[in-house]
């Protein structure tokens, strides 16, 4: 039988539905825990949700501890092309720990790419919060209600910029993204080009960098700030579901 082929088009060994998973992606952890908890064995630090999940930590998402990946006995390591390393890829599956990569820059290809994990490379079915976020996401573009800015760290200023699944989530919320149009998906910028009258509101996350009411609003002076939880504009999974009443909601208020 042709083994299933993940996001990035490589073939992955799977002769029997994994029972026992690491997830190296925070928001696809997420998911597991929803609705495969039984398979899922380890996580990285950055796994945040569900807050009470219990399994073994292999460090970052970056820096994975893959000896511990190794001795957690995976049948399958979940990982993510912009998340996470090719490097820690290459040797995961040099040691012959199957891995599954997924390729995910707009909410489409999220819901794709998720359906897929969980039929073809878990063996099961998909789940309903899967279909209920494909409910809620789907239909036509809605107006525009506003141009938004994201940082996401300071000290040196970087923001989300072309072809990113956050822009594309919040264009499908009714935003636009300033720097849609800039060449890097994620480019340093000055923050007077930030702060400048055509941004309707600076959306502030609090993850990758970890932006608060007391660190992060102080620099604006022309254009209005909002602190956001990071899970509800940059995680993909059961997220989708509170992020489409949030950011709906948010957009509507403009």
């Amino acid at each position: 039988m042709t083994p299933p082929r993940d996001d990035m088009g490589t073939g992955v060994d799977l002769p029997r539905p994994p029972r026992r998973v690491v997830s190296l992606v925070p928001s696809l952890t997420e998911a597991l825990a929803r609705s495969r908890p039984e398979v899922l064995v380890g996580a990285t630090d950055w796994c945040t949700h569900p807050g009470d999940l219990d399994v073994a930590r292999v460090r970052g998402t970056k820096n994975p501890d893959r000896g511990a990946i190794e001795e957690l006995r995976p049948d399958l390591v979940i990982a993510n092309k912009e998340e996470n390393r090719e490097l820690d890829v290459t040797r995961l599956r040099a040691a012959g720990v199957p891995v599954w990569v997924t390729v995910i820059e707009t909410l489409p290809q999220a819901l794709t790419s998720m359906e897929r994990l969980f039929t073809r490379a878990l063996g099961g079915p998909v789940p309903d919060w899967l279909d209920a976020a494909r409910a809620l996401w789907s239909g036509p573009l809605p107006d525009i209600a506003a141009t938004v800015a994201v940082p996401i760290w300071r000290d040196p200023w970087m923001v989300v910029g072309r072809s990113t699944f956050t822009g594309d989530l919040l264009r499908r919320a009714g935003f636009a993204n300033a720097f849609a149009g800039h060449p890097d998906r994620y480019p340093h910028m000055e923050l007077a080009r930030i702060d400048r009258p055509d941004v309707d509101l600076v959306l502030l996350p609090d993850e990758p960098y970890a932006f608060s009411g007391q660190n992060g609003p102080e620099a604006f002076r022309t254009a209005p700030t909002r602190l956001v939880s990071g899970r509800l504009i940059t995680w993909y999974g059961p997220s989708l579901l509170e992020a489409h009443t949030v950011l709906r909601g948010l957009a509507g208020a403009r």
